[in-house]
């Protein structure tokens, strides 16, 4: 790894959190956690010198690798460029129209998704009606503040808003030890499956309004951070209505009660 990152005058950034997978082993274990099946294609987010790129390439049928760094571009046709399945995208993923990319049917993402931007990938890629679900690695911290659940120390308005659209869970852990270099954190791999009772866009961009609004100060209760949303007898009236207790704290809210308070909201709105 280090050899062909020298091939091509590259080193890793720190700034970018450039950590690149080097165990085989690892890989195997990511490929098989995905179940994927050889009719399939993958999109991979941050490829970065293609170590997974080429487990995954074994597996399926086409692997659309999008790269935003020009460098490991040219690293990635040393490595996956002799392959027929694999297309390299020069492209920043967070601003691609990700649908485009993908021919004909749905696309599973695995990736090892660039830390500092792996919440807002993960939800640019749910909103591509192409991509059927995801097992991405992310950061154990953020892992689990995905698939957090209320009660845990991590819950919060990410947690709800993910759990909206998709049921999330660890799948594996990832030890720091097969990066070069290594990272100063534990990775995990995360299961990202779409909920069939998901909201529609257009639904969804009130609810994580709604979620934004309750968790805007942790320390209040739900009757002071939503006064943003409704005027307190609205508030009163929806919660009652949907079960909700305006004293508690925005940490005691499931993606459901949101949906109920969304719905009754509307109720009284359109009264």
């Amino acid at each position: 790894m280090a050899r062909l990152l020298a091939d091509h005058g590259l080193a890793p950034r720190k700034t970018d959190g450039q950590n690149f997978l080097i165990d085989p082993n690892t890989v195997r274990r990511i490929v098989a956690a995905a179940h994927l099946a050889p009719d399939e294609q993958v999109l991979e987010i941050g490829p970065g010198l293609g170590s997974l790129t080429l487990g995954l390439a074994a597996a399926v049928r086409r692997v659309v690798a999008v790269e935003i760094d020009a460098g490991l571009i040219r690293a990635l046709h040393q490595t996956v460029g002799h392959l027929d399945t694999v297309e390299v995208v020069h492209a920043d993923a967070l601003r691609t129209d990700l649908t485009g990319l993908i021919a004909a049917g749905p696309a599973r993402v695995v990736a090892n998704l660039p830390y500092r931007t792996a919440t807002p990938l993960l939800f640019h890629a749910l909103a591509s009606p192409a991509v059927s679900d995801l097992l991405v690695m992310v950061q154990r911290e953020v892992g689990e503040r995905w698939a957090a659940s209320v009660g845990d120390a991590s819950y919060g308005a990410v947690s709800v808003k993910l759990a909206l659209v998709a049921h999330v869970e660890l799948a594996l852990t990832i030890p720091r030890t097969v990066f070069y270099p290594a990272p100063r954190v534990d990775s995990v791999m995360v299961r990202v499956t779409r909920r069939a009772d998901a909201p529609s866009p257009q639904r969804l961009e009130r609810l994580s309004r709604l979620v934004d609004a309750a968790f805007s100060a942790r320390r209040k209760t739900l009757r002071n951070t939503l006064a943003a949303v409704a005027t307190r007898d609205e508030l009163a009236v929806a919660a009652a209505r949907a079960g909700v207790d305006l004293g508690a704290r925005a940490e005691t809210l499931t993606a459901g009660d949101i949906v109920a308070l969304d719905a009754a909201l509307e109720v009284d709105r359109d009264q």
